[in-house]
């Protein structure tokens, strides 16, 4: 590339995805700008960037400092993506896009069916306006404050296709969702904007009721594909954006480890960490670091309920986090809530070993109890949670391999 520089525009970015994604895309200089509302003029007039993708809350202040917009801008009422010209800025919005394939890669069809869109912000015009052009019979817009608003939900359980676009979800307020699939009977799809967690409340719900759904990555990198041909000047292959999904997915997920006490996941989990350059994170650690004592210390003052709470408040914690290689205790999965706090952005694995070699030393549970009657109460709950299940009986190095091979 030319030493042209781009970049995103927002107020609050945090962690964005966004530069990783349009360096696999085109490989030019792409940076964060965050700006905050009195100093947007000046910024839109004074950087150098040849080109910018514009997000939260500049969507629709941007469109009218734009030269000219496109037509699909235009039309939706706001502009996502800017690119200079001679004139000055052009506005385009490459949001449509990016929700169009999230809904085909879903294999959903809005054809003839009631959506509930909840979100009134720039997001939900893009996806308002793509809804209408896959032929759906009728989009009713969900806000806080609007004639529909969350407290007459029941008014449309009729509803058939259920799309979030707004914050609700998002990390640091994962666990939230702006409705339950569940409370409308002839839903046949979620559709989630939201791309951190990889899995949001909303979706995970859909998912645990079998219906078909899609969180925000795709859209964030087919929109970001369809931004960066206009930035490089030349097209982008249709199937970079699952290559970079893929990619992206991997990279963001945590990689937790389950099992019984003493199986070995703190020692399989540093390795990991090490052969993957990742942090680790041991939960009970976190625990006796966050209550300023240690775990048989918290059974004997709290008991094991007192323990659970401490153990669940932990997990929220580290499931919001991404990449990571995390240890949990062995009764996390006697915590039915623990597995959406897991799972969002979590693959998990179930290390399993002999009982015979499991060690007990700092263990209240496995001191009280055989391992073969703790074991028979948490099977079917480790089978639950895994994705996947590697033995721990040989070396250490083979169980590392295992997980190795699944996750590349």
């Amino acid at each position: 590339m030319d030493g042209r520089k781009f970049g995103l525009l927002g107020r609050k970015l945090g962690h964005s995805w966004s530069p990783q994604i349009h360096a696999m895309l085109a490989g030019y200089d792409y940076r964060l700008y965050p700006v905050e509302p009195e100093d947007l003029d000046r910024f839109l007039t004074e950087t150098d960037l040849a080109g910018m993708n514009v997000t939260i809350p500049y969507k629709k202040d941007v469109m009218a400092r734009c030269a000219s917009v496109s037509a699909a801008a235009r039309r939706i009422g706001s502009v996502n993506t800017l690119v200079r010209t001679a004139e000055g800025w052009h506005g385009d919005n490459t949001d449509y896009a990016g929700f169009c394939y999230i809904t085909r890669a879903a294999g959903i069809d809005p054809a003839g069916k009631k959506a509930l869109l909840f979100g009134t912000g720039g997001a939900s015009l893009a996806v308002k306006a793509a809804l209408e052009d896959m032929g759906v019979r009728e989009t009713v817009s969900v806000s806080r404050t609007g004639k529909n608003n969350y407290d007459n939900l029941y008014l449309h359980r009729d509803a058939q296709l259920l799309v979030n676009a707004t914050p609700l979800g998002m990390v640091p307020d994962a666990g939230s969702l702006p409705a339950h699939p569940g409370d409308f009977p002839q839903c046949e799809g979620v559709l989630d904007v939201v791309y951190n967690p990889q899995r949001t409340a909303f979706f995970m719900e859909a998912e645990r009721l079998g219906i078909p759904c899609a969180g925000g990555l795709g859209m964030l990198v087919a929109q970001a594909k369809h931004s960066a041909e206009q930035f490089a000047g030349h097209s982008i292959p249709d199937q970079r954006v699952e290559e970079i999904m893929s990619t992206l997915s991997r990279q963001m997920s945590n990689i937790i480890l389950i099992g019984m006490p003493g199986c070995g996941k703190s020692t399989v989990g540093r390795a990991l960490a090490r052969r993957m350059g990742r942090p680790f994170l041991d939960a009970d650690a976190e625990i006796e670091a966050a209550a300023g004592q240690s775990i048989p210390d918290i059974f004997a003052r709290e008991g094991e309920e007192g323990f659970r709470a401490r153990e669940t408040a932990v997990l929220a914690r580290l499931g919001m986090g991404s990449g990571a290689v995390i240890a949990t205790g062995g009764g996390c999965v006697t915590r039915a809530e623990n597995y959406p706090l897991l799972h969002q952005n979590g693959f998990i694995v179930w290390l399993q070993r002999d009982l015979g070699s499991l060690a007990k030393k700092g263990r209240p549970l496995s001191l009280k109890h055989s391992p073969q009657v703790l074991f028979d109460q948490r099977r079917d709950k480790y089978a639950a949670f895994a994705d996947l299940i590697v033995d721990n009986n040989g070396p250490r190095q083979a169980a590392v391999d295992a997980i190795w091979e699944a996750v590349q």
